[in-house]
């Protein structure tokens, strides 16, 4: 799951802390092998034509093609730097995103008076979680898959209780 809570024992600690990211289907290992088999699937090709000048009109495309991919994935590397941060306290529940190049949005309530709420299909995205508190609606976690967030929605409902509870 690409979302953790973390251990909140301490004294003085968050009543809950919860990160959450996108996930990444592709790892920078495997960002390595992509590049390396499309190298060599270009290569094969161009080995016919080795010795010829006809190599020389063919290479500046297949690099440039190669070139295409690896800004491409790097692109989704960089559009795919996205943490959320949910930290609840007892008088104050704050949720952060820090987003692609840069972007930084906070929103904070009072947890007594938000409300988890999950929008089946009204959302952007199936299953479209938000919390609604202080005058605003926020979503969080809309970058998880469809069968993440239903339960990222009961985990919030039951931690928002727990914490009310304990007011």
């Amino acid at each position: 799951m690409p979302y953790e809570w973390m251990p909140t024992d301490t004294p003085g600690a968050p009543k809950a802390e919860l990160h959450l990211w996108p996930f990444r289907s592709l790892p920078r290992r495997g960002f390595v092998w992509i590049m390396g088999m499309g190298f060599a699937m270009m290569l094969v090709p161009l080995l016919a034509f080795v010795g010829s000048v006809t190599l020389w009109w063919l290479l500046p495309f297949a690099l440039g093609a190669l070139g295409a991919l690896w800004f491409f994935i790097e692109k989704s590397y960089k559009d795919g730097e996205i943490l959320e941060e949910l930290v609840i306290r007892q008088d104050q529940m704050t949720l952060t995103r820090h987003g692609p190049r840069g972007a930084f949005h906070e929103w904070t309530a009072n947890p007594y008076w938000v409300t988890v709420e999950m929008h089946r299909s009204k959302g952007p995205v199936p299953n479209y979680v938000t919390l609604k508190g202080n005058g605003r609606e926020v979503e969080i976690g809309a970058f998880l898959s469809e069968k993440e967030r239903p339960k990222l929605y009961q985990e919030l409902t039951e931690t928002l209780l727990r914490v009310k509870s304990h007011q």
